[in-house]
This record gives structure tokens, C-alpha cells and sequence, in this order.
């Protein structure tokens, strides 16, 4: 087993990578298996975690922020766009507030329930 810091896109990742358990075929032949966090090591610069969430509806890569740290926004407004089988999903503000941070970047890919900002 081996760990390696990769960085995608400006986000840095632990990665642990161990060879398979493979099916009868020589140790040198089998497949290497991958682990990475959900989650980059490293956030996105952001002004203090808010009390309301807004969390991913489903897995897919973050398309744009839509809303900044300390941008007052009300309920409905989107705040994250993502992607998702090539459609666009906005994340809007489930209640009127402001931005109180950004946890995730353009490009980064979320799974479902992951927190991509807060409002206060």
C-alpha cells in the first residue's frame, strides 16, 4: 500500500493505493485499487460555517458557485449549480440569508448529502 497527494484542480487529495486481490493471476499483473476521499483535504477559503446547510440533491460536478461569502440571498435563489447526467441542478437557498461560506469550487465532483455551502 502506498500514499500519494494528488492535486485536481486546485484541490488536494490523500490517496491510498494498494494492489488487488486478484483472481489467480501473477501479483505483477494485478490491477491496482484506488481509494480517495470524498472530500478534498484541503476547502475552499471560506468566512466561518453558517447554521443552515445546502447540501448536494445528488452526485454529480459542481458547474458554478452562483453565490459569494457575505452575498445576502433569499429563499429559492440558487447558490450552487451542479451537473448531473447533463442536466443542470440548481441548490438554492432554502431560506432567505447570507452566505456565510463556500465549500466546494467549479469542477470539484460532490457525492449526494455532501455540504457545498451555508448561510447564516
Amino acid at each position: 500500500m502506498k500514499n500519494y497527494t494528488i492535486t485536481v484542480n486546485g484541490n488536494v487529495y490523500d490517496v491510498t493505493v494498494e494492489e488487488g486481490a486478484g483472481t489467480g493471476a501473477a501479483p505483477a499483473a494485478a490491477a491496482p485499487v484506488v481509494k480517495a476521499p470524498a472530500a478534498p483535504v484541503k476547502k475552499a477559503a471560506s468566512a466561518g460555517a453558517g447554521s443552515i446547510k445546502i447540501e448536494a440533491g445528488a452526485a454529480g460536478k459542481v458547474l458554478r458557485v452562483d453565490a459569494n461569502v457575505g452575498q445576502s440571498v433569499k429563499k429559492g435563489d440558487t447558490v450552487i449549480t451542479l451537473e448531473s447526467m447533463k442536466m443542470e441542478i440548481p441548490m438554492v437557498a432554502p431560506a432567505d440569508g447570507t452566505v456565510a461560506s463556500v465549500d466546494v469550487a467549479a469542477g470539484d465532483a460532490v457525492e449526494a448529502g455532501r455540504v457545498l455551502a451555508t448561510l447564516n
